[in-house]
């Protein structure tokens, strides 16, 4: 049996932890005297050394994109925070910011410290007001007790930290998105190379990381690698946040080293199936990640373990569907929303999503075709790996593991002249 960690959570129990002063009796701050006694290259490669991978989707390790920021260019570094969390299912770094957002401001300090930042910015997502009024009173109590602008700690070091909410796009998770809509311009993604750590966000050298990373940072200085390595799996190394919902008993937030096979995070500690139904499908990190099976509750849930049994880890975002749910309404449901957020510059995504919606609610409402299953396969197909970005990629893993899993639910909507589920969206009746 795996053990819970508290390393992020560690204060979320704490009803004042939001406050500088309490945050400053938990440990809070702790890390930046550690930091600032050290060289900022040194920094990056304690970073490299614990092995943190990026806590937002693709797993990238950190220090590595650190040290992938171009020097010499004559113009500022830039520190970009992605707290846009838009991703259906995950809500890890909401309840971070709720709960302990001076966690946040402490990485951002470590964080800018070890790149050469010396301006900082947290893009939020536009709708998140409670999380933005905490973070934005720790921000305003870390300049009052001189731990953000100049001379922070007699360090000699200066940063600035601005919070900047966004307008409700899903696509500004992406990062180039991000960074466009952060100096203004419509959020959408922009050709890569040259890659924001050449030219990101001014044009500068611009690194782009989540919340729940940047919150890890001080850990690591403050502990050391053995320690962090300590936790999760060779490859995937620390503990990591993981947020379950669904048809589940008690839904929330589960800190876990990383590798802790899904059964525990699924069965143990979210309290297993609601009203002893039996477990039909889960997503192992959102709605962009492909579904898998009760077969695969054995999986360990980091990086590699996911990846072997035919999904992504992604954000860590555990959707929980049981034996009652229709998979073509849940595909349905899914599509809606990306070709609703589809931000229209691609043609396969923006055309794509927009057919897959239609041929999924035409099979829900009875009026599906024998050969709806072939075509949505062949739209997959056009749009996986042929989009601008990774949100048409991501758009088509709900429907291509359903039909991998569950093809005789979408033969028997055809079949059987409609959705043969409770609650159908639409009356139906035989064609």
């Amino acid at each position: 049996m795996t053990e819970q960690v508290k390393v992020l959570t560690s204060r979320w129990g704490d009803n004042r932890a939001h406050e500088i002063d309490r945050y400053g009796e938990l440990d809070g701050y702790a890390s930046l005297d550690a930091a600032f006694g050290k060289a900022p290259e040194d920094l990056v490669q304690l970073v490299k050394d614990a092995g943190l991978r990026g806590r937002g989707g693709a797993g990238f390790p950190t220090g590595m994109k650190w040290g992938f920021l171009a020097k010499g260019t004559g113009k500022p570094t830039y520190l970009v925070v992605n707290a846009d969390e838009s991703e259906p299912g995950t809500f890890k770094d909401m309840e971070l910011l709720e709960r302990d957002p001076h966690a946040l401001v402490e990485g951002v300090i470590v964080s800018s410290y070890a790149i050469g930042c010396r301006n900082a910015f947290i893009y939020l997502r536009g709708e998140c007001g409670w999380p933005g009024r905490r973070l934005q009173g720790a921000i305003d109590a870390a300049y009052d007790k001189g731990l953000l602008g100049r001379d922070i700690k007699g360090s000699g070091f200066d940063l600035d930290v601005v919070l900047h909410r966004g307008a409700g796009a899903y696509i500004c998770g992406e990062e180039t998105a991000l960074l466009s809509s952060l100096e203004g311009q419509r959020g959408q993604p922009k050709l890569r190379p040259p890659f924001p750590a050449v030219e990101g966000l001014y044009r500068a050298p611009t690194t782009v990381n989540n919340v729940e990373t940047v919150a890890t940072v001080p850990w690591i200085i403050r502990k050391g690698v053995d320690w962090f390595r300590s936790m999760g799996s060779e490859k995937s190394p620390g503990p990591k946040l993981f947020s379950v919902s669904g048809d589940v008993v008690n839904p929330g937030n589960f800190e876990f080293p990383l590798g802790v096979p899904a059964r525990e995070v699924i069965m143990g500690a979210a309290g297993g199936m609601r009203d002893g139904k039996e477990l039909k499908a889960w997503t192992p990190g959102g709605s962009s990640t492909p579904m898998l099976t009760a077969d695969h509750l054995d999986t360990p849930m980091d990086f590699e373990g996911i990846q072997g049994a035919g999904s992504l880890l992604g954000t860590a975002a555990v959707m929980v569907f049981s034996e009652d749910v229709c998979m073509v309404r849940a595909c349905l449901n899914f599509t809606e929303f990306y070709a609703h957020e589809s931000c229209g510059k691609c043609t396969p995504c923006r055309e794509g999503t927009d057919w897959m919606r239609k041929i999924l609610g035409r099979l829900e409402s009875g009026q599906g075709q024998p050969d709806d299953m072939d075509t949505l396969k062949d739209i997959c197909d056009s749009i996986f790996g042929r989009s601008f970005c990774a949100l048409g990629d991501g758009a088509t893993s709900p429907i291509v593991s359903a039909l991998k899993f569950f093809r005789d639910e979408f033969d028997e909507h055809v079949s059987g002249g409609g959705c043969p589920f409770p609650g159908a969206r639409v009356t139906v009746g035989a064609h």
